[in-house]
């Protein structure tokens, strides 16, 4: 008889999936499936992959045979623009998956959502605790969708007292390979902002999402957590950092340029280049226990200066070069041991 865990990774075509899958296989008596409607294009030697959407009937079938007992949810896309297509795998997908795990008994079900679902509104307190409504304009898809497949995992965590739904919600994540709306806000050619506004922001390196999903899984912390740096900082310390020359547009001339249906003038909403949407931290310390280890400013400049690098010299020469990400590193280790010994 083995004591061996099994975990289901969706998504694990996916960057957060794929990642997530392969740290979660480094541990022992673990076994993971990663479930996804295509192969994944990265090879992880040991994974058990179903190639499989989520939404097939079958899937009960699966969580029973294979006695899954926590499934990490991440398969999701995030686009800009609403779309029957992405409602219907993230948001149905998610309603889903959840009901095959109530009915399969999975004990622990782990979702990856955003502090964007707060929505980025004048009235905002400084910070907002996990219980503040969602108010995310619902006209920006993956804000949508966030929203929608939240209240899908409430009903689950209330038609199923005994089993543990952990929600993570991270505030902006960057770094140089995840693909999300601040590094393409980040890495556009042209960084739109707002003419006269400067909200703060909530910065996560690429790996502390990485590490705080793990971490989930591997606990039991039932409930919703906002999961970033408790350091925001101005979004144009930001683009500082990041060598982007910011390009001011007057607010009114840009929402009304996103009304008439013109191009879009940023990856992120315009209303989060206006008003701050920052998380409350203190239930990510207390109970969720986790401690990002990256501060914003080394996430964003690990970000710059490997695309500086990549410009010059490629990939492979970007990554032996970069002298701010060792520099950065040895200052994290610095923190990591002085949290160790106090």
């Amino acid at each position: 008889m083995t004591d061996e865990r099994v975990i289901l990774v969706t998504g694990v075509a996916g960057f957060w999936g794929n990642r997530a899958a392969a740290k979660l296989m480094e541990q022992d008596n673990v076994h993971v499936i990663g479930i996804d409607s295509e192969p994944p294009q990265t090879n992880l030697e040991g994974l058990d992959f179903v190639q499989a959407d989520v939404r097939n009937p079958l899937l009960i079938e699966l969580l029973q045979e294979e006695n899954v007992e926590t499934v990490l949810h991440l398969q999701f896309r995030e686009t800009l623009t609403p779309s029957e297509a992405t409602f219907e795998q993230n948001v149905m997908g998610t309603a889903k998956l959840l009901g095959a795990c109530s009915e399969a008994g999975v004990k622990h079900v782990v979702l990856k959502s955003s502090t964007m679902v707060y929505g980025a509104r004048p009235d905002n307190p400084m910070y907002l605790r996990e219980d503040h409504p969602l108010n995310a304009p619902k006209k920006y898809g993956y804000l949508r969708d966030w929203i929608e497949a939240e209240k899908y995992a409430e009903s689950f965590r209330d038609q199923n007292p005994d089993a543990t739904l952990t929600i993570l919600r991270f505030g902006n994540i960057a770094g140089p390979k995840a693909d999300t709306p601040l590094t393409r806000f980040l890495r556009a050619e042209e960084a739109v902002t707002l003419l006269g506004f400067d909200p703060m922001m909530q910065v996560i390196h690429e790996h502390d999402v990485i590490a705080a999903l793990v971490h989930a899984v591997n606990g039991t912390y039932p409930g919703t957590y906002n999961v970033a740096p408790e350091k925001g900082m101005p979004l144009w310390k930001i683009l500082g950092l990041a060598r982007k020359v910011p390009l001011p547009v007057l607010h009114p001339l840009a929402y009304w340029s996103v009304s008439l249906g013109g191009p879009r003038l940023a990856p992120l909403p315009l209303d989060y280049l206006r008003y701050p949407c920052m998380g409350d931290m203190q239930k990510m310390r207390d109970e969720l226990q986790f401690t990002p280890q990256y501060t914003p400013e080394e996430t964003v400049r690990e970000l710059a200066s490997q695309q500086r690098l990549r410009k010059l010299f490629g990939k492979k020469s970007a990554d032996a070069l970069d002298e701010d990400r060792l520099r950065d590193t040895i200052q994290r280790r610095k923190r990591a041991r002085t949290r160790a010994g106090s």
